[in-house]
């Protein structure tokens, strides 16, 4: 399946009916680890998400004739749903018995999961909350280096750490889809570095108009249908 164009890639979040609409509606899960006694810090956990998500994406298992990749094609032909549920103890540990992949960030872990239907999540992961996930930074996040691809949240926006997990996942996969084959081997190369940060107030109007990659939310969850969420700014889709 060819990437979405530049301007089809709204298409997954919009609100009015589209064939994404229409097609047979699949979810990819994700699944971060709170322990009581040491969360995770929400920066890193949305940064972990969104590198999970890429990780899924290149991973040889979705690509091709891959185990995975049937159920990839069918997730991202439809709305590129994802949902981000919190597991700790024996909750986790089940959830690492189930097939898929570990993304550890500073003080995060998010396991990623095969898209599966909306109706049919395995029963170790559907028992799994995914409401009130939240976190804080016990300090703010520094500046985002230099040429480091930036996913900006929108600062007009307050979501829980679950809901921003999910938008930052979008906006990667967004990014991705942008870049060409030997840039997305350069990115995955270097291990798919990326910041997640709160844009600029005097900045997000601008971002939002500078053609890079912009997720606009379906409003299922939290906030308004069509809300701009994220924009991502990798280096190597910056215009001009």
């Amino acid at each position: 399946m060819p990437p979405p164009s530049a301007r089809e890639q709204d298409s997954p979040f919009r609100t009015e009916p589209t064939a994404r609409d229409t097609a047979r509606q699949f979810v990819l899960p994700l699944v971060v680890r709170i322990e009581r006694a040491a969360p995770p810090a929400r920066t890193d956990a949305l940064e972990t998400a969104a590198r999970a998500v890429l990780v899924m994406l290149s991973d040889e298992r979705s690509l091709g004739d891959g185990p995975w990749a049937r159920a990839m094609r069918d997730w991202q032909d439809a709305r590129i749903r994802k949902v981000v549920r919190r597991a700790r103890g024996a909750e986790w540990r089940r959830a690492e018995a189930l097939d898929g992949l570990t993304v550890t960030g500073g003080s995060a872990e998010v396991r990623v999961f095969p898209p599966v239907p909306l109706d049919g999540w395995p029963k170790d992961l559907a028992r799994l909350q995914v409401s009130g996930t939240d976190l804080d930074d016990p300090e703010p996040p520094p500046a985002a280096g230099a040429g480091l691809p930036v996913l900006w949240l929108n600062p007009e926006l307050e979501m829980s750490a679950g809901k921003a997990m999910a938008q930052a996942g979008h906006g990667a996969q967004l990014a991705w889809w942008e870049l060409s084959d030997a840039q997305r081997a350069d990115w995955r190369a270097a291990g798919f570095p990326l910041a997640v940060r709160t844009a600029p107030a005097s900045r997000w109007a601008e971002l939002t108009a500078s053609g890079l990659p912009l997720v606009r939310d379906a409003g299922f969850t939290e906030i308004a249908p069509g809300s701009a969420t994220v924009v991502a700014e990798h280096p190597a889709l910056r215009r001009g």
